[in-house]
């Protein structure tokens, strides 16, 4: 399963699998005493870049392995500076995701979940490196209804550009 995260986390907001946002409230955020690396651990290789939840998110290039004598992964801003461990498990790192560039609308039918309040729509998400996948957009009654705003616009635009083109 792969996991999008987005460049700037914003309060209310947190990455679920394939980059599917839902809203948050501080009662369903992870408590100050939650362990770092909860998810599988990531043991790069030399030269691999790692994101490092220990070091507040930092993305390093892996510039040693632990071993018999240095017990810690080292990392270094991809750019030079100052170096920093990580433990040998690899509990702290991950894999640095790729960007999403865009996500398209796929031909399918958005259904509304009267259970969940949600409207859920299947989207395709397109990655930097060429790979896309699908997932799913939840929307809240009141996106639901900024979206239908917003999409009555964008028509309204489409439709008085297209008679200046005549």
């Amino acid at each position: 399963m792969r996991t999008v995260f987005p460049r700037f986390i914003f309060g209310g907001w947190r990455p679920l699998n394939f980059g599917v946002m839902t809203d948050t409230t501080s009662e369903q955020l992870p408590s100050g005493d939650a362990e770092i690396g909860t998810g599988e651990p990531y043991h790069p290789r030399l030269g691999d870049l790692a994101f490092d939840l220990g070091a507040g998110g930092r993305i390093g290039v892996v510039v040693a392995l632990p071993r018999e004598g240095a017990k810690t992964y080292k990392l270094r801003p991809p750019g030079g500076g100052r170096e920093w461990s990580a433990p040998s498990d690899g509990s702290t790192l991950r894999t640095v995701p790729v960007p999403v560039t865009h996500v398209t609308l796929l031909k399918r039918d958005a259904l509304y979940d009267h259970r969940a309040q949600r409207a859920v729509m299947r989207v395709q998400v397109h990655f930097e490196d060429g790979s896309n996948v699908e997932s799913t957009l939840l929307l809240t009654p009141s996106e639901l209804l900024m979206s239908q705003i917003q999409f009555e616009r964008l028509i309204q635009q489409r439709e008085r550009a297209r008679g200046h083109e005549r």
